[in-house]
């Protein structure tokens, strides 16, 4: 408007459609812009993740290569002529075959091969027999006994692969069934039961044929030696999961200690060892698998008798992985809410760790001895982790006190054939003693009530804060138990329960490492028969 006397000013203003309609439009575009480079990224993220899953492993590129070469060779019967007119349609069977039956190592694929033979074998045979005995017995009987015949064959198969010794062989009573069941259906109709079970039956050969050929020509990947490495990184995984564990122990102080619960169990990222050792204790059935198809294997590499000893292999990883369970369990410790006070893990320091480095340097023997399939006596390595082991006894018993008492009561006088001081205690605990007992002495006397209320405060601040810094024990408020009773005694005891408790983490976690050290010995052992019965 201009102010003019009959002027006026058209202003348009947009109806809620349009407004709707710009702004769909608008968010349309940012979204389809963004969705594609959303889509190149995901892509690429892809791509990445191949390419690191392929790095991790090369034979899985083989592998994929040689499937893909073992179908081929098996396609060219079909895609050529002259062989189709000789094999016929049948001999897609064989396509069929190498594809179920070619697996990861040979072993496997030997056995694999073993039961689709041996079950192919047997279903022809049946076929047969029950196809002679139906045509027999007349056309109107022959769809009733093929057919009993099938429920019959079908409710056995699947009953005996159940059995608990017949369950290696579950995929051997697996084409018994479903070979049958094509073998007789397909006579049936076709009127020549010999002649489509001896097709099936050589088409089967031929596949089977073509798969053991390639995964044994063609850059093999033998079981034993996946065992063999499986084992021996093993070993190192353990070794090193306790060096970072008790490593990770005598340098956390506390300060930065991450709250339990928000802390994912299970997940630590800063620990790649824990992984690794967590791992180990995951590849029980990944061992028996391997040892099973490296039994099928001929003697190749560096397992160049028959009958090598796989089923050790099997029983060294049993007993590694109890070990792996206390080192589990010393994880466990380092990660709880109740720790012992950082300056008295520091007091048994050099023991730990000397205990801890020796312990880790004989499983790294082992594991090295079984890398490099030799035998060599460990009597040495054994006995100084078993003096290492003593001494530090020895020094938690001098001072078991620490680990017994609250820091209020004094400490016995040192022994004089020590060689190891006492390591004082940080003058906060002093205060916080020199408070209990000033809060005790006031809570006796009934008109003092008001003051221990006030001097109750003031000790409860401070004791969040030394929680805090110490993590000595569950994550619960102070305030929350410490008058619940009335007159609030029953504080005093609770406060110095939790400090002896805290102190007993420490005692828990020397004596897992203790049993750890105790495992040893039998693990020793069961390398030492390995490597008299593989003939290191």
């Amino acid at each position: 408007m201009n102010g003019k006397k009959g002027s006026c000013v058209e202003i348009n203003i947009p109806s809620s459609d349009t407004t709707k309609s710009t702004k769909q439009q608008l968010e349309s575009g940012k979204k389809k812009s963004a969705g594609n480079g959303g889509d190149l990224f995901s892509c690429k993220a892809w791509i990445e993740k191949v390419w690191e899953f392929a790095k991790e492993d090369s034979n899985r590129v083989i592998f994929s290569f040689k499937v893909g070469l073992a179908v081929l060779l098996v396609s060219l019967l079909i895609l050529f002529r002259a062989p189709y007119e000789v094999f016929g349609t049948n001999i897609i069977w064989s396509i069929l075959t190498v594809a179920i039956m070619f697996e990861y190592t040979v072993g496997a694929t030997f056995n694999r091969g073993f039961n689709r033979a041996l079950g192919s074998l047997l279903a022809g045979i049946l076929a047969i027999g029950v196809a002679q005995m139906a045509l027999s017995s007349g056309r109107g009987a022959e769809p009733f006994i093929i057919g009993t015949s099938i429920f019959f064959i079908g409710t056995v198969t699947s009953f005996m692969k159940l059995w608990p010794s017949l369950v290696p062989y579950e995929y051997g009573f697996r084409v018994i069934l479903f070979t049958y069941c094509l073998i007789i259906v397909s006579g049936y109709r076709m009127g020549n039961p010999l002649r489509t079970a001896m097709d099936r039956l050589y088409s089967i050969a031929i596949g089977g044929f073509v798969a053991v050929l390639v995964n044994v020509l063609v850059f093999p990947i033998w079981a034993g030696e996946q065992l063999h490495k499986e084992l021996v990184n093993n070993f190192n995984s353990v070794a090193d999961s306790l060096e970072e564990c008790v490593k990770k122990y005598l340098e956390d102080d506390g300060l930065d200690h991450p709250e339990f619960s928000n802390t994912v169990m299970d997940e630590f990222p800063d620990e790649p060892a824990y992984r690794k050792c967590k791992a180990t204790l995951n590849s029980s059935a990944k061992l028996e698998s391997l040892a099973i198809s490296a039994k099928w294997e001929p003697p190749h590499g560096r397992f160049r008798h028959f009958f090598y000893p796989w089923s050790e292999y099997v029983k060294v990883g049993a007993v590694l992985r109890y070990c792996a369970y206390e080192v589990m369990a010393l994880h466990g410790v380092l990660h709880s809410e109740i720790q012992a006070p950082y300056n008295l893990r520091i007091t048994f320091q050099s023991e730990i760790q000397e205990v801890a480095s020796q312990a880790a340097e004989l499983v790294r023997c082992l594991g090295k001895d079984i890398s490099n399939m030799e035998r060599s006596l460990k009597t040495c390595l054994l006995k100084r982790v078993h003096s290492s082991t003593e001494r530090l006894q020895r020094t938690i018993d001098m001072h078991s006190y620490l680990l017994t008492t609250t820091y209020c009561d004094p400490p016995p006088p040192p022994d004089n054939n020590s060689s190891k001081s006492v390591v004082l205690l940080p003058k906060l605990s002093s205060d916080l003693s020199n408070q209990l007992a000033e809060l005790e002495s006031k809570s006796l006397d009934k008109d003092s009530t008001p003051a221990v209320v006030v001097q109750g405060e003031s000790y409860h601040e401070m004791m969040r804060k030394q929680s805090r810094r110490l993590h000595s024990w569950p994550s619960r408020e102070v305030d929350a138990f410490a008058f619940e009773e009335e007159g609030g005694v029953d504080f005093l005891p609770r406060m110095r329960a939790l400090e002896s408790t805290a102190a007993l983490s420490l005692a828990t976690f020397t004596s897992l490492l203790i049993e750890f050290v105790v495992r040893l010995d039998h693990l020793v052992e069961a390398v030492d028969e390995l490597s008299k019965m593989a003939k290191f």
